[in-house]
């Protein structure tokens, strides 16, 4: 297969051929990067300093956090890279590293919904029991569950991706290297392994998703019965945000993936693409954490730190 390999890097050819356009878009997708990381990196410091955020929830948005600024790098960056240099290549090795990290990353972050959907259902509709059941060797090895189930799911199909032969052409109509991309770029027959990556994909995809969307049934089942209509619209307005974000990530995942008919990469695939890549790993920090008024208080009172440390020093 080695020797059949022909072709010694891909073309990406991004979202646009306009170099005014990519330059907006390069400000833009630099500011959202921005923004992400940092939210991220608020979060993952205030749990890492604050003994109030010591809780299942918050070790679990922790490990999101970590998971989100790691797919965030790996997609990000090189995109931003061939807007402003407008060098629109990339080589083997470093499309299929960016191919394998964005699937394992993608699906760690799908298993991570679903667990902290399910640690929220477990607050919630189980009070009582909650800090018995989620003890930290469950949330670690829930965690750990989500790593290892991520890796013996999607990693074996897309490993067996790279080891395809490319004899050309070599030009990929996205602005990350994508499976169904390289599957047509492949100069041997790759429909068995269509059907390998699209089973895996509808195992982590649909399975996550059925997980919390019971999770998220139950709960709002139980804030139904809650007797303060106070308490029931701050619970609603906090599982609206999530749950729009979780329409936004699983919709846009399985209109990209799952969907039957695909030829190839449209224009509109890319905008979809742009959701899950760029768009939702903006809102969780804000959503899932930092609208949280235990966060806002360990960022305020760290914030009140720092202002005290640089006023005396």
């Amino acid at each position: 297969m080695k020797n059949q390999t022909t072709v010694v890097e891909f073309i990406i050819l991004g979202l646009s051929n306009n170099h005014h356009g990519n330059i907006i878009m390069s400000a833009v997708l630099l500011d959202v990067f921005l923004l992400t990381v940092t939210g991220n990196l608020i979060i993952v410091t205030l749990h890492l300093v604050d003994h109030r955020l010591q809780t299942p929830m918050y070790f679990f948005l922790r490990n999101f956090a970590v998971l989100e600024i790691c797919f965030t790098c790996v997609i990000t960056p090189r995109f931003l890279y061939s807007l402003l240099t407008e060098r629109k290549s990339i080589s083997l090795p470093g499309c299929f590293l960016q191919l394998l990290l964005v699937f394992f990353l993608g699906a760690s972050m799908f298993c991570h919904e679903a667990v902290m959907s399910f640690d929220r259902y477990m607050a919630i509709c189980h009070p009582l029991r909650y800090g018995t059941i989620m003890n930290g060797r469950v949330c670690f090895q829930l965690v750990l569950s989500c790593w290892v189930m991520s890796f013996l799911i999607v990693v074996p199909p897309t490993l067996m991706v790279v080891l395809l032969p490319f004899c050309g052409p070599n030009v990929i109509n996205h602005f990350y290297c994508d499976t169904d991309v390289l599957l047509q770029l492949s100069c041997v027959d790759t429909g068995h392994l269509e059907v390998m990556i699209f089973f895996s994909t509808t195992v982590i995809l649909l399975g996550t998703l059925t997980v919390t969307i019971v999770s998220y049934g139950c709960i709002i089942s139980t804030i139904m019965r809650l007797p303060s209509t106070t308490g029931r619209k701050k619970a609603f307005s906090t599982c609206s945000a999530h749950l729009l974000v979780v329409v936004i990530l699983y919709s846009s995942c399985i209109f990209r993936y799952l969907r039957p008919g695909q030829q190839g990469v449209q224009d509109f695939d890319k905008v979809v693409s742009l959701l899950y890549c760029v768009v939702v790993p903006l809102f969780n920090p804000y959503i899932y954490a930092l609208r949280n008024e235990q966060m806002k208080e360990a960022l305020k009172d760290a914030c009140g730190r720092i202002s005290k440390c640089l006023r005396f020093s």
